[in-house]
């Protein structure tokens, strides 16, 4: 969410502008929020754009830089390249210095990953995506939010020590893994959720956010991507479009529009 301070807390007095991270209650005209989970609209971002931020900063963070142990040179695989986490991605990747190979559906979503930085970006529907990740030298980190039908060619194409992170498994969540090749490559496979951390795990994030990440935007190397906006009470509306699956980048509900 984001809005204005209306009772402060922490560092927060009323007025101020901020953007914040829930683990609920976001669909109102006030939420509550921890004081520590809490961020400065970044300069120059409206609220709409501040409200786009928060989770998905936070979940790309964690993953491809925590538990992903994402480096400058290395390069990142990213599933689901145009949804909300995958612009976002993107583009905390290259701030980073990493290489970017991106997966869509579709001509204009690949078109779109492009734009947002990504060095190589495959349409799905058209393309063998693990012939073109390792024909650019092969991945580091893999961010997918498939899962089973994409574990063998992401597995195939990741190179010595590298990591594949799951965030979810919208195409299965049962994987058949060849432990043969996860020990010859010494592969990491791991994942998490975000919404299960303690408020202290958050609190944590949120500092490093906005020490690391939170730089990159008020530099225009990552910005948010709104798809589209719908009125808080056309929120059915808003999950309709998300589930057929054209959106690219966030979805956002706007009180009062």
């Amino acid at each position: 969410m984001a809005g204005e301070v209306v009772t402060g807390a922490g560092r927060w007095r009323p007025g101020d502008r901020v953007c914040a991270l829930l683990g609920g209650g976001g669909y109102a005209e006030y939420a509550a929020v921890d004081a520590r989970h809490a961020l400065p609209v970044p300069a120059g971002l409206d609220f709409v754009q501040a409200a786009a931020l928060p989770e998905t900063v936070f979940t790309v963070y964690a993953n491809v830089f925590v538990h992903g142990a994402l480096k400058a040179g290395e390069t990142l695989l990213v599933h689901g390249a145009t949804s909300g986490i995958g612009v976002a991605a993107i583009q905390m990747a290259k701030a980073a210095g990493a290489r970017v190979v991106a997966t869509s559906r579709g001509a204009e979503k690949a078109a779109l990953a492009r734009t947002l930085g990504a060095d190589v970006a495959v349409d799905t529907t058209r393309e063998d995506f693990g012939a073109a990740a390792k024909a650019a030298g092969g991945i580091d980190v893999a961010l997918d939010m498939v899962g089973a039908p994409y574990l063998a060619a992401t597995l195939d194409a990741l190179n010595p020590d590298g990591r594949i992170v799951y965030i979810a498994a919208q195409g299965g969540g049962t994987l058949d893994l060849p432990l043969g090749t996860v020990m010859r490559k010494r592969a990491v496979i791991t994942g998490s959720l975000l919404r299960p951390r303690s408020a202290t795990e958050k609190a944590a994030l949120a500092e490093a956010v906005e020490r690391v990440v939170w730089p990159w935007i008020e530099a225009g190397q990552v910005r948010a991507v709104v798809d589209r906006t719908f009125a808080l009470s056309d929120a059915a509306q808003a999950h309709a479009w998300l589930e057929g699956g054209r959106h690219a980048g966030k979805v956002v509900l706007v009180a009062g529009n």
